[in-house]
This record gives C-alpha cells, sequence and structure tokens, in this order.
C-alpha cells in the first residue's frame, strides 16, 4: 500500500536520472536512481531529506526548461511543445514531495508527532487554566 503512495516520488527519481543521463552527468544519473532506495528507512529525516531532493528536482525541470525554450527560440525552433511538457514534468515533481501528507506515509516516517504533542500540551494548559479559574474562584470564597 505505501509502496502505491511512493510511486510519484520513485517515478520523479526516474525523470529526473533520464534528464541526467541525457545531460551527459553519470553522478546525478547514479545519484538518482539509488536515492529513492533511502525511503527504506523509516526516519522523519528522510521524508524532509527525500521532499527537499524533490523540490530541488522541480527547480532543475525549470532550469532546463528555460534553458532549452531560450536555445530553441534562438535557433527559430518550436519550443512550445517542450515547455509545456517540461513544466508538467516540473509540477509532478513538485507535487511528489507532497506524498509524505498521507496518513499512512506520516505513520511509516513518524511525522506529525510534534505538532500532536504540541496540540496536547496546549490542550493540557487550556484545562490547566481552567482548573487554576476554579481554584482561584473557591479561594476567593474562602477568604474573601
Amino acid at each position: 500500500m505505501n509502496f502505491t503512495r511512493l510511486l510519484p516520488v520513485l517515478l520523479s527519481a526516474l525523470l529526473m536520472a533520464a534528464h541526467f543521463s541525457r545531460a551527459d552527468n553519470p553522478v546525478l544519473t547514479l545519484s538518482s536512481l539509488l536515492f529513492p532506495l533511502i525511503l527504506l528507512v523509516r526516519r522523519p529525516w528522510v521524508a524532509r531529506v527525500t521532499q527537499t531532493v524533490l523540490v530541488l528536482g522541480g527547480i532543475e525541470w525549470i532550469r532546463a526548461l528555460v534553458a532549452i525554450a531560450g536555445r530553441r527560440q534562438a535557433a527559430g525552433e518550436a519550443w512550445l511543445r517542450m515547455a509545456v511538457i517540461l513544466g508538467a514534468v516540473a509540477v509532478f515533481t513538485f507535487a511528489s514531495a507532497l506524498v509524505f501528507r498521507s496518513k499512512n506515509l506520516k505513520e511509516r516516517y513518524d511525522l506529525g508527532a510534534g505538532a500532536a504533542d504540541e496540540r496536547e500540551t496546549g490542550s493540557r494548559a487550556g484545562k490547566m487554566g481552567e482548573e487554576d479559574g476554579k481554584t482561584k474562584s473557591i479561594k476567593e470564597k474562602k477568604y474573601g
């Protein structure tokens, strides 16, 4: 089930590997292919690192779009279809970073515990404040 939720991340990594391969960059190609293996580690930092890499990947797609469109325009070649495709790939890569918002992946990578603790602490503080108010009014009645 989690594999299905992580498919956008895996596909984004494959697309980035293809991009770097076409740019003849074997180090980034291999890094993009091996990077998804980090998802096997169930730690909160894995989700955050993966999200960061995906955002950087999206930025790279936009950079490539601008560079290729500029070259094609200067050469008088068609560029609009390429821009739409690379724009869609960039949006897909950015959106892939959002998979960690799903309940199952939050549980898998132990995300959101801090927010739950804050909510719990806040509610406890609210209850304590109510108790303090009750205690205060009782003391006022007793001691005038």
